[in-house]
């Protein structure tokens, strides 16, 4: 495998405040091949921000026209990679890129297809807050293992890392926040080697900018359900 191989996509939903550190740090990453920004429609400076910044020849930039979600962002970005594993990443501060290289280790050295970075392990520092997000996190875990018979700990986690052949022939539909369980759902499906490692996790609350909130769990719950047995 190449020096420089990883493609980090990174989707961005009005993020002015976090947009350009998280970035920065992505871009010191010695494997990095790429960085593909993909602005779903901000409307809060981040798009500005973005187009008059000078990152480099690392760095693609995508602007969605409006708002579609988390779902279609990360479809426009895996469209555009080219590097041989690709990972997520999300435009604040919850998580630190530098495990990034940790992550995709088991993919380097050829015993997993995809490995999920999960918050819930232990070994890493976390933040302690937002009991409700932690139990309905665990629900749909839970839901995810009982429908597919695996042992996934944290299956809401942004941390994604995927060999790039093994999102060929993967479907994404979902625009929104989704994305998470059909993504699982399509990768258990497949039966991948999908591997789990800790990662550390800075959370946010919801008035420091995070989105996600509990209307999210039902649309997630009903594609965890509905893709074990469509496609």
């Amino acid at each position: 495998m190449e020096h420089e191989y990883l493609s980090v996509v990174m989707p961005v939903y009005n993020e002015k405040e976090t947009v350009l550190k998280i970035a920065d740090k992505v871009l010191k990453l010695d494997m990095l091949k790429e960085l593909i920004i993909v602005d779903d429609g901000s409307t809060d400076g981040t798009r500005e921000l973005l187009k008059n910044r000078e990152f480099g020849a690392k760095i693609k930039k995508i602007f969605h026209e409006k708002n579609l979600g988390k779902g279609a962002a990360l479809r426009t970005g895996f469209k555009n990679v080219s590097g041989e594993i690709v990972a997520v990443q999300d435009a604040d501060l919850e998580y630190d890129p530098d495990e990034l290289k940790d992550l995709a280790g088991p993919i380097v050295k050829g015993v997993a297809d995809v490995v999920y970075g999960s918050r819930l392990w232990g070994g890493k520092p976390q933040r302690v807050h937002m009991f409700w997000h932690l139990m309905g996190n665990r629900f749909l875990t839970f839901v995810a293992d009982l429908l597919y018979n695996t042992t996934l700990t944290d299956i809401e986690t942004c941390y994604k890392v995927f060999k790039a052949d093994a999102l060929k022939g993967i479907s994404i539909k979902s625009n929104g926040f989704s994305i998470e369980p059909e993504i699982t759902a399509k990768i258990l499906k497949k039966k991948l080697r999908v591997y789990e490692m800790p990662i550390s996790y800075y959370g946010r609350t919801y008035a420091e900018g995070k989105k996600i909130n509990w209307k999210h769990g039902f649309s997630a719950l009903w594609a965890l359900l509905k893709y074990r047995f469509v496609d």
